[in-house]
């Protein structure tokens, strides 16, 4: 079946975007300093705690990438299982939330600083930003997705305009403003998937319709991947959520542990609930649409249901979209003022100078951001790099603060540079043998921390006499 647009669903994409806007711009109002800009003056209740996580992190990577692309790629069980990264990921942030907030950070290189040094911090805030703006140039890919399935428009033309929504929320009121209207769309998000779940399988034909228009190594435990190539996909999402500054900055947003704790809680069941039924959603796309681009898959089932439900879904996941987009916009903008302008360039700066450099950088990281659309043929292939980018120069060195005080300075900054190095390298070559980067770099940052704290430690200590 080849896709046939339907210009209604616009008005929905139209009307949540307005409704965005307006409630960014409320919000704005109540932000006077930078810790209202980037923690949201470390207000955030439960209810919008628990919205936020979860906004942030099923975005585009989630419903155009990720369990998307793989249902529609690789096979079902594949795409329902990569919930199980993420689900490890969440108790292991609950476990060490309150060493979190302890910290009383802006951003993760302040916190590797503190442990590693001023070279350790230069360092993350690089990788950071390699990483995030990676992230952000396919939210604007998934914005021009939605508008040209529901306009006919060029999804050239359709990121262009994802573009420039996405910076503008992310410029006028930071986490303030971003929080609110993350915790809105996730409650929408998941009822708009719940709901359109059973119409998409019903259009099908039925699930045994659907199950027998795909291939059958798509119904296997591991799809059509092999282990590695599993694994590959799987590693790099565990990696990035244990250090993404994005939830660190949330949990320390929050108003105290209690609230942090439930709001993690509510983060587990609406990502429990939404993976897996974009999975479903997109194994049954490609029964549907058997040839459309595989980042397309969910959204364009939104054609074949009725246009109030698929605006619902449509709008929902233009907010997720959306929402994500301006929180790792945010975030790398953040650590570009706190963590070079603040320290290198203008130290005697004020807060308010601190504030409008954030401001004027976020249009700046986000036209960097577009112009990498351009040189990744897949989002699926972007996510994998970003997220492995982050997952093996952060990550390891990162944990190892909360969970290994005997951490050696020389060996964080040794697990920094390999892991972000061998990624580089890994990808440069073009994976060779089919192997993700992250099964390379990941295990040399680890080994790299262990070995060189060890190795280290024994330089330090006195030889006897």
């Amino acid at each position: 079946m080849g896709i046939e647009f339907n210009p209604n669903l616009l008005w929905y994409v139209i009307g949540y975007g307005v409704f965005m806007i307006i409630l960014g711009i409320v919000y704005s109002k109540k932000v006077s300093t930078s810790d209202d800009f980037i923690l949201a003056g470390k207000s955030l209740g439960p209810v919008v705690l628990m919205g936020t996580l979860l906004a942030t992190w099923v975005g585009s990577g989630t419903v155009t990438g990720g369990p998307n692309s793989l249902a529609f790629s690789y096979g079902l069980w594949p795409a329902v299982g990569y919930v199980l990264p993420s689900l490890i990921g969440i108790i292991v942030l609950i476990l060490i939330s309150s060493k979190i907030r302890n910290y009383g950070k802006y951003t993760i290189s302040e916190i590797l600083e503190v442990k590693y040094g001023k070279f350790a911090s230069i360092a993350a805030a690089i990788i950071i930003i390699l990483a995030y703006v990676g992230i952000v140039s396919y939210q604007f890919k998934g914005i021009g997705f939605i508008l040209h399935v529901s306009t006919g428009v060029s999804v050239e033309t359709g990121t262009i305009i994802g573009a420039v929504i996405i910076i503008f929320l992310a410029t006028i009121g930071g986490l303030m403003s971003v929080a609110p209207t993350d915790a809105f769309s996730a409650f929408l998000i998941v009822i708009g998937l719940i709901v359109a779940v059973p119409m998409i399988i019903s259009f099908g034909g039925g699930w045994n319709e659907i199950t027998a228009a795909v291939p059958s190594e798509h119904l296997n435990l591991l799809g059509s991947l092999t282990p590695l190539q599993f694994l590959g996909f799987y590693i790099p999402v565990l990696f990035l959520l244990l250090g993404d500054q994005n939830m660190y900055q949330r949990i320390s947003a929050s108003k105290n542990d209690r609230t942090t704790k439930i709001g993690a809680m509510g983060w587990i069941v609406g990502t429990f609930l939404t993976t897996p039924i974009v999975a479903v959603i997109a194994f049954s796309a490609r029964a549907i649409f058997p040839d459309i681009n595989p980042g397309m898959a969910l959204i364009a089932t939104t054609l074949v249901i009725p246009t109030f439900i698929g605006g619902l879904l449509i709008a929902a996941v233009t907010a997720f979209i959306v929402t994500t987009g301006n929180s790792y916009l945010l975030s790398a903008s953040t650590n570009v003022t706190y963590d070079i302008y603040g320290k290198y360039i203008n130290r005697n700066a004020t807060d308010k100078q601190k504030l409008i450099f954030t401001k004027i950088l976020i249009p700046i990281l986000g036209i960097i951001a577009f112009v990498l659309t351009t040189y990744f043929p897949s989002i699926l292939a972007i996510q994998m790099y970003s997220y492995t980018v982050y997952g093996a120069g952060i990550t390891p060195a990162l944990l190892a603060v909360f969970i290994w005080p005997s951490v050696t300075k020389q060996a964080g900054i040794a697990s920094m540079i390999l892991g972000v190095v061998s990624t580089l390298v890994w990808e440069f070559m073009g994976n060779p043998f089919g192997v993700n980067s992250a099964l390379i770099s990941i295990p040399i940052a680890i080994l790299t921390l262990i070995i060189g704290t060890i190795a280290s430690r024994n330089k330090l200590q006195p030889t006897a006499n």
